[in-house]
């Protein structure tokens, strides 16, 4: 069982589709350990979207990210970290299959909806970010008992 990081971004939630995302992730078998809807700072977009700096789009990222308020989700599943990125489609909407959050919500680049951990350093790095350890409630799902016992 991995646990990975997933945030709606502020086009997502502007465009009520946070529901949508929270769906898929659940459809999916996934469990939500964590969640919280917040209004980024620019010190936490930074930190955040740290390997990006010094690239041309950096500054217009920060700007973005901190517009509108977000949705921050810690996954907890099997392979999650591989299974949510195949759920969210490539970065560039145009590029993303359909039937992916990107593919099938996405605008443009700097407007796909959501954010995901590529890895599970990222994971971890991302979830640290954004919780506490008491921001976390862990549960078992009915079938669980089924599949794993």
């Amino acid at each position: 069982m991995e646990t990975t990081f997933l945030m709606v971004k502020p086009d997502g939630v502007q465009r009520d589709l946070i529901g949508e995302v929270i769906s898929r992730v659940e459809e999916r078998g996934l469990r939500i350990v964590a969640m919280k809807m917040l209004h980024l700072e620019r010190n936490t977009a930074e930190e955040h979207y740290a390997e990006h700096e010094g690239k041309d789009f950096y500054e217009t990222l920060l700007d973005y990210i901190t517009s509108g308020p977000v949705v921050a989700m810690a996954l907890k599943g099997n392979k999650a970290i591989s299974l949510v990125r195949d759920m969210v489609g490539d970065t560039d909407p145009k590029d993303a299959s359909p039937g992916t959050i990107r593919g099938d919500f996405g605008i443009d680049i700097g407007r796909n909806i959501v954010h995901a951990a590529d890895s599970e350093e990222s994971a971890e790095r991302e979830l640290d970010i954004f919780f506490e350890g008491s921001d976390f409630v862990d549960y078992r799902k009915v079938e669980e008992d089924w599949i794993y016992e």
